[in-house]
């Protein structure tokens, strides 16, 4: 008498089969919504009024003389390059916040999928370069 295992599915295969390195169920949905949070709250907490405030203070410090406008391009220049910096620094001031509202969801740095530690322990990025023909 011979035994045979009965074939194995798809479904139950995915049942079968779990990540080994999730313990937790993060939903997609979740996490759809911090990073939808993350990017409204950056912009009008963060983002907007640091770059409004750079570009009043640099056109107030054009205004009094203490810097002085291009000759060819006037004050545009050195507005978008204040306007610009302003948004930036805005949106990385905002980035430890984001941090926190994933750690609060069960993201935790070091583990798999969170940072530059995603690839693993033992991992060189110099691996990936491509070593031609």
């Amino acid at each position: 008498m011979s035994f045979e295992a009965p074939e194995k599915t798809g479904a139950s295969r995915a049942a079968e089969s779990k990540c080994p390195l999730g313990d937790r169920h993060v939903h997609r949905e979740d996490v759809k919504q911090i990073l939808r949070e993350c990017q409204e709250e950056s912009f009008w907490y963060r983002a907007l009024p640091l770059s409004l405030g750079s570009l009043a203070t640099t056109g107030a410090l054009i205004y009094k003389g203490v810097l002085l406008p291009s000759k060819r391009f006037g004050p545009f220049p050195k507005l978008a390059a204040a306007g610009i910096l302003g948004y930036v620094l805005g949106k990385a001031s905002y980035v430890p916040t984001c941090r926190d509202k994933f750690r609060r969801l069960g993201f935790e740095p070091g583990r798999p999928g969170f940072g530059p530690r995603f690839w693993g322990p033992g991992f060189d990025p110099k691996d990936l370069r491509w070593a031609g023909p």
